[in-house]
């Protein structure tokens, strides 16, 4: 399924994906938060733990037994700062004179936890798909937090840079937990696409992408553009997700020794 947002955001919380309707069993909640400089939005939940990722501009921050300043200005260049908060935390945030946006993701969790902020440098950041099928899946995968980090919470949350005309998300894999990709491009007028199972998608600038138990999921980038997708996962009760499962069909091209045909192999 594919959310289309083709203007800026206005400011204030712009939600996304609600846990009723159609998007009910996405288990999850997402939407946008846009600040003003020096405007202050207050967030709190009796239910849901909340996570906040930074996107763009700085901000005064402050939750239970914690405050800090984080600040972005790339979200190519530059991993992010998170804060994840247990239900019942209230967080407080005051835009810096750049103004702000967050990335806003919620669920349901009676788990308590203390509260956390991830700096960038706690980000997990990989270079996945480099020596494999001709380069051509080259991409930055961060991890911001998961169940190895974060037993208690329900969620998973990290980011992908995809490289100008490079796949990601790849080989096609799938699992049973749901998932929520949110995409900007560099420059904006950029574009991709997208298989979710057997639907294909154009992607652009603002797009939000809703993935469904056991759909593959896989993404390239058009030439001249990179592509910047956020990606959270929603652990289901009795099933966490950890990794996930590879197309039986596509395994193969991950190999290192995978005889993957290129035009530079062949004779002129």
């Amino acid at each position: 399924m594919q959310i289309r947002h083709q203007v800026p955001f206005a400011r204030g919380s712009t939600p996304l994906v609600e846990r009723r309707g159609e998007t009910a069993d996405m288990l999850m909640e997402f939407s946008v938060l846009v600040l003003a400089p020096g405007q202050e939005y207050v967030d709190g939940s009796g239910t849901d733990e909340r996570a906040f990722l930074l996107t763009r501009g700085g901000a005064t921050v402050t939750w239970p037994g914690g405050s800090a300043e984080p600040s972005r200005s790339s979200l190519f260049d530059e991993a992010p700062w998170t804060l994840l908060v247990p239900r019942a935390a209230e967080v407080v945030v005051r835009a810096g004179p750049d103004g702000a946006e967050f990335c806003r993701v919620a669920t349901e969790n009676k788990t308590g936890y203390a509260p956390r902020a991830f700096a960038p440098d706690d980000c997990r950041e990989e270079f996945r798909g480099e020596g494999t099928m001709n380069e051509t899946s080259t991409r930055i995968v961060r991890t911001v937090f998961d169940d190895a980090v974060m037993p208690g919470s329900n969620l998973v949350l990290g980011e992908v840079v995809g490289v100008p005309g490079k796949w990601s998300s790849y080989p096609p894999h799938h699992h049973p937990q749901p998932e929520i990709y949110h995409y900007r491009f560099l420059p904006a007028s950029g574009f991709g696409l997208t298989a979710i199972g057997d639907r294909a998608y154009v992607l652009r600038d603002r797009d939000t992408i809703l993935i469904r138990d056991g759909e593959d999921h896989p993404q390239v980038t058009a030439p001249g553009y990179a592509m910047w997708y956020l990606w959270a996962i929603r652990h289901l009760d009795g099933d966490r997700y950890r990794s996930p499962t590879t197309t039986e069909a596509h395994r193969w091209v991950a190999e290192p020794d995978a005889p993957i045909w290129s035009p530079r192999t062949q004779k002129r």
